[in-house]
């Protein structure tokens, strides 16, 4: 989204000058490394689901959905990355018809990245929240088939508003609208952990007596979250002073580090599937059939 992602290009060049802190470029080789393990890692997160029917669950299913989700933010790097150096050895004549399409394209990934991490997110909480506190339910309650459903809209969502929010990118309302949804996650996910807490405490005899891997589950959302915030929270606060301050110097100075805040998102797909085979046991197994070929049980 050119008034959202290509931000070096929108900020005045008056307040550039007028600021101390100087532009913070990283090799394009570090984004085009980081983005190709972070395909690679997700990419085994859904072979692994597709490929063991006792990891066919609902719960997978939605960490598959945040799989897909990082996987999509490195694939936008890549993608740009190809774009650029088609752009640059004169394959692809500036600003043409077929590279502006090529970059919204592009750029679309990237809101379907955030926009499906914030609602993956969201889900594996209400998943969670359903797991601690209605286990005897649960099942009933999270089917597969009521898993697929909501899996589809959020998706069809996330579609229709990474396309709207291209189209519309150069409209103030559009970037409220894309910076609010970052916030109101966290608010979100922040309601239903202190509901969870409070009730924690109220049943504390009952809570202790669920299963450990329940609260495990519960735990990992936690860092999945953490690691979203750090990740993602600076580019979305650029994006704010971009809009909001341009000519700032201090906006500016900040957003020197733009490069930075980019390589954090792209650091987001490969740390999660870390996390993921470091805290399931499952996954960790599935893991180690994909990688070693099944020789590690001979």
């Amino acid at each position: 989204m050119k008034h959202i992602v290509n931000l070096y290009e929108n900020i005045n060049d008056t307040a550039r000058n007028n600021s101390d802190c100087p532009l913070v470029v990283l090799p394009e080789e570090i984004f085009f490394t980081i983005s190709i393990i972070g395909v690679l890692e997700n990419l085994m997160i859904l072979l692994a689901v597709i490929k063991n029917k006792n990891l066919q669950s609902p719960m997978y299913f939605f960490i598959c959905s945040l799989a897909i989700s990082d996987m999509l933010g490195s694939l936008y790097k890549i993608l740009e990355n190809i774009l650029i150096m088609f752009r640059n050895t004169g394959y692809l004549k500036p600003r043409s018809n077929f590279e502006t399409t090529a970059d919204d394209i592009i750029d679309s990934l990237f809101i379907l990245s955030l926009l499906g991490s914030i609602f993956s997110l969201s889900v594996i909480a209400v998943d969670r929240y359903i797991t601690i506190f209605h286990a005897l339910q649960y099942h009933s309650i999270v089917t597969m088939h009521r898993a697929i459903v909501v899996l589809i809209v959020i998706w069809t969502c996330c579609l229709g508003s990474g396309i709207a929010m291209v189209i519309f990118s150069h409209h103030i309302p559009t970037v409220i609208t894309f910076t609010s949804l970052f916030p109101l996650m966290l608010v979100f996910i922040l309601c239903l952990y202190v509901h969870m807490f409070l009730l924690a405490r109220s049943h504390a005899r009952k809570i202790s007596t669920l299963s450990r891997g329940n609260m495990k589950g519960a735990i990992t959302l936690t860092i999945l979250l953490g690691v979203f915030i750090f990740c993602w929270a600076p580019f979305v606060l650029h994006v704010l002073l971009m809009t909001f301050c341009p000519n700032n110097p201090y906006c500016v100075c900040y957003m020197s580090l733009f490069q930075v805040n980019g390589m954090l998102i792209m650091c987001n797909a490969v740390i999660d599937p870390f996390i993921y085979a470091f805290r399931n046991p499952e996954l960790r197994e599935a893991f180690k059939k994909m990688i070693f070929c099944n020789s590690y049980q001979y």
